[in-house]
């Protein structure tokens, strides 16, 4: 077992690759009373066309299917998982991202059988046709929630904008029409290509001892059989930024519109180095900061003008396959709340904001945000989870914070702003 020691953040994780492929970080917490699981595959609802284990040729699966598969997990045969956290006295959940789907339980006793429990049961798939088809009533209710939800519509407007032909631009829980597509024969083929334990980690937090808990998890594992693993082929559409619809609105029954300006990033021009992709994502979220935090005077100007309200704000996005980031708001000036947005990014290399006093505080306050939050089992599993890059963990991010120059913030302009690659989505009260 790999130990590791941070010690700017006081931390000491352990980790093992198992003979099976399966990934396993334990990071004890003395003093802490709970302690948190976590169990993810790096497969989300981006990945829709691969190839099946033992297969040779590509083929492509309905839309949301993963969400879906996330969701059958719980139902066996023998009844619903969570019952049988709620008699251990866990509580226990799931969620599906983009490009992962996690699986976890909170507790503050009987860890040992909680985390037993949470192998057995995402490694033990049940589908039958029967449970299939009573699914997708449950999920199309969920997927007719988010359909009403403004900020959701918005973001997804944006994203249809600057990726419409990746699959991202697809809602993760899908359509009414694309689950009602999806069989247990689907489930099951998506289920033995991506819940392979080499595709899969497991994050566990909490008054945890490491010798004892790896003992646990490597005899559940040894006790089980997996099919050979092979690397896992899937297929994406060919990026461009030609292919971005520079403008489109929506109607929704809303008090106020609403109006957004997202920029696309080619994934071919990010660093391939994984220490300079972390300090290039750490950079452009000061860089996001310095010209449009709540600090900022843009911010302030345009909230004095009328043109945001304190429901602005932005998301950095870089993941496997897309970068992009978004910013916007509620407005009753939509349109010169985007031109305004987009004037100050395209303005960057002259903007006043940028400068050493300011990003020696934004660094000053990530960082005490990031000590912060430590505090909080549940941000660490998953955050640690969301912030692999190669054998850079999350507690590595205090170094490459401080490490953050004016030079790193000016390239990361250059490399992200650019006006060919932007676009704009506006939502209207309907009738307007």
């Amino acid at each position: 077992m790999m130990k590791k020691v941070y010690e700017m953040v006081n931390e000491t994780l352990y980790s093992e690759i198992l003979p099976n492929g399966l990934t396993v970080y334990l990071l004890p917490k003395p003093g802490f009373h709970k302690t948190y699981g976590l169990f993810t595959t790096d497969y989300g609802s981006i990945d829709n066309r691969f190839i099946p284990l033992g297969e040779e040729e590509f083929i492509t699966v309905p839309d949301g299917i993963a969400h879906f598969l996330e969701h059958k997990m719980f139902e066996k045969e023998t009844g619903d998982v969570f019952q049988d956290f709620g008699k251990q006295g866990a509580s226990a959940n799931a969620f599906t991202s983009f490009t992962k789907t996690s699986y976890l339980f909170s507790a503050t006793d009987n860890i040992d059988l909680n985390v037993t429990t949470l192998l057995d049961f995402v490694q033990a798939p049940y589908f039958t046709a029967e449970s299939v088809n009573k699914e997708k009533g449950i999920i199309g209710q969920e997927i007719q929630m988010y359909q009403d939800d403004p900020n959701w519509r918005q973001f997804f407007g944006i994203i249809n904008n600057l990726y419409p032909e990746h699959p991202l631009h697809i809602d993760i829980a899908g359509t009414v029409e694309s689950i009602a597509e999806i069989t247990a024969e689907d489930l099951y083929t998506c289920y033995n290509t991506f819940y392979h334990p080499s595709n899969m980690k497991l994050f566990v937090v909490g008054n945890i001892d490491p010798d004892n808990m790896m003992t646990l998890i490597k005899e559940n594992q040894a006790g089980k059989k997996f099919a050979t693993p092979q690397p896992i082929k899937r297929e994406f559409p060919a990026e461009t930024l030609t292919d971005i619809k520079k403008v489109d609105r929506l109607e929704m029954p809303v008090a106020r519109a609403k109006g957004i300006l997202g920029i696309k990033m080619l994934t071919a021009d990010l660093p391939t180095d994984n220490k300079e992709l972390l300090r290039f994502k750490t950079a452009a979220s000061l860089l996001w900061q310095l010209l449009l935090g709540t600090t900022s005077k843009n911010y302030l100007r345009l909230y004095d003008e009328g043109v945001i309200d304190d429901t602005f704000g932005y998301e950095f996005n870089l993941d496997r396959t897309f970068c992009f980031a978004d910013f916007g708001g509620d407005s009753d000036k939509p349109a010169e709340l985007t031109k305004a947005v987009k004037e100050i990014l395209l303005d960057y290399g002259e903007d006043e904001e940028i400068n050493e006093a300011n990003l020696s505080l934004l660094k000053k306050r990530m960082l005490g945000k990031f000590f912060q939050s430590l505090n909080s089992l549940e941000y660490i599993a998953n955050q640690f989870n969301q912030n692999l890059f190669g054998e850079l963990t999350l507690f590595d991010l205090p170094q490459i914070i401080q490490s953050i120059t004016l030079e790193d913030i000016y390239t990361c302009g250059q490399r992200l702003i650019n006006a060919d690659a932007m676009s704009e989505f506006f939502m209207y009260p309907k009738g307007e």
